[in-house]
C-alpha cells in the first residue's frame, strides 16, 4: 500500500476532485467523504463528484445527515479542466460503472478486483469488504481521529457493503469496525439504519418474485422497468436468500440499457469473473467473488435479438457451464 502522504504531496497545488462510481451507494459516499475530510487536515481541498443519480434512500439520508456536498458532473463540466486531478474512490477507471470525466485520473483507492489495468500515479487497490475500510485505515496509520460524523459515515458504509458483516469480510474490516465504533456518533448511526425502504421499492420486489426462474441452483429475475443500482443489488441479495439459490442474476431494463447485479454463495463460482465473461463483447462488468455488477448499454442491446432476457440468461448459463467443467 502506498503511503497516504504520497497522495497528499501528489495532490498539493492542484484542483482535486474525488469521483465515485455512477449512482454512488453509502460505501462510495462515505469513502469519498472520509477521504475529503482527511485531505483537508493536510491543507488539500477537494470536491466530491459523480455521474448519474443519488437514487437510494440510504444514500440520500447520508448526504442530509452529514451535510455532505456531492456535485453531479453536469454542474462541474464547465469548470473542470484536463489538468485537474481526479481520485477514483470505490471504483476504477474503465470499470464500466464510472464516467470518464474531463480531468486526469491520477489516483485510485478501491476494494474491487481489477479487470482493466490502469496506470495511476498513486494506487491503493486491495480486496476488502468495503472501501470505507481503506479510508479508515488511513486515519489509523496517520494517527488522526475522525470526527464523530466521519466515523459514523465510514462505519455505515462498511456495514452496508458487507451486508452487516455477512459478505466479503476481512480481518481489516473487523479492525476498522472496532476503531470507527469507538469514535462514531452512535445515535446518528442508528437513525441511518432505520426505515431504509421506500414504498415504490415493493413493486420491484414483486416483479423480482414473479419473474424468477431457477436453473439448477442459479436464480434469474428480470425487472421490466427501471430500478436504481442500489435496489437491483438489494434484490439480488433477496433472491440469493432462497435456500434453492446459490447464484443470483437480477437484471433491470432501463433507458440506458440493461443493468445487472450478480451474487454467488458457491465458492466455485466467482461472481466478478462470471459477469465479466458473460458480458464480454456485449457489455462490461466485474466485481468480487461473491458480488458483482454489469451493464449492457442501450446501443449494444440490439445484439441480444428479439428476446433480450432469454439471451442474457443463456450467456450466463454458458459461462456457468464452462466454469463447472473446469473444476
Amino acid at each position: 500500500m502506498s503511503d497516504f502522504t504520497e497522495l497528499v504531496e501528489l495532490c498539493r497545488g492542484h484542483n482535486v476532485y474525488i469521483q465515485t462510481h455512477n449512482f454512488p451507494d453509502p460505501d462510495a459516499i462515505a469513502s469519498a467523504y472520509g477521504l475529503q475530510k482527511l485531505l483537508s487536515v493536510y491543507g488539500v481541498p477537494s470536491k466530491l463528484c459523480y455521474d448519474g443519480r443519488i437514487d437510494k434512500l440510504s444514500a440520500s439520508k447520508m448526504l442530509d445527515m452529514f451535510h455532505i456536498q456531492m456535485s453531479n458532473y453536469e454542474s462541474l463540466a464547465v469548470d473542470m479542466e484536463e489538468k485537474d486531478y481526479i481520485i477514483c474512490v470505490d471504483t476504477q477507471k474503465n470499470s464500466g460503472n464510472v464516467t470518464d470525466f474531463k480531468g486526469d485520473e491520477v489516483a485510485c483507492i478501491d476494494h474491487h478486483p481489477t479487470f482493466v489495468p490502469v496506470e495511476y500515479q498513486y494506487r491503493n487497490i486491495r480486496i476488502t469488504g468495503a472501501c470505507s475500510t481503506l479510508i479508515a485505515e488511513y486515519y489509523v496509520l496517520q494517527g488522526h481521529t475522525p470526527d464523530k460524523d466521519t466515523a459514523a459515515a465510514l462505519l455505515y458504509g462498511l456495514k452496508m457493503d458487507t451486508l452487516q458483516f455477512t459478505r466479503g469480510v476481512t480481518d481489516l474490516d473487523i479492525k476498522m469496525f472496532e476503531f470507527l465504533f469507538s469514535h462514531c456518533d452512535r445515535e446518528k448511526l442508528a437513525r441511518l439504519e432505520r426505515n431504509n425502504m421506500e414504498f415504490d421499492d415493493l413493486k420491484a420486489y414483486g416483479a423480482a418474485i414473479e419473474s424468477i426462474e431457477l436453473y439448477d441452483k442459479t436464480g434469474f429475475s428480470c425487472i421490466p422497468f427501471p430500478c436504481p443500482d442500489a435496489l437491483i443489488a438489494i434484490l439480488s441479495d433477496f433472491i440469493l436468500a432462497l435456500i434453492e439459490v446459490e447464484v443470483a442474476v437480477v437484471s433491470s431494463y432501463r433507458e440506458d440499457g440493461i443493468k445487472l447485479s450478480v451474487r454467488s454463495e458457491d465458492p466455485k463460482i466467482h461472481a466478478g469473473n462470471l459477469v465479466h465473461s458473460a458480458l464480454e463483447g456485449i457489455g462490461s462488468g466485474g466485481g468480487h467473488a461473491t458480488m458483482a455488477g454489469g451493464m449492457i448499454r442501450r446501443e449494444q442491446k440490439a445484439a441480444l435479438g428479439r428476446y433480450p432476457g432469454d439471451a442474457v440468461r443463456n450467456l450466463f448459463l454458458k459461462v456457468l457451464d464452462d466454469m463447472k467443467q473446469q473444476i
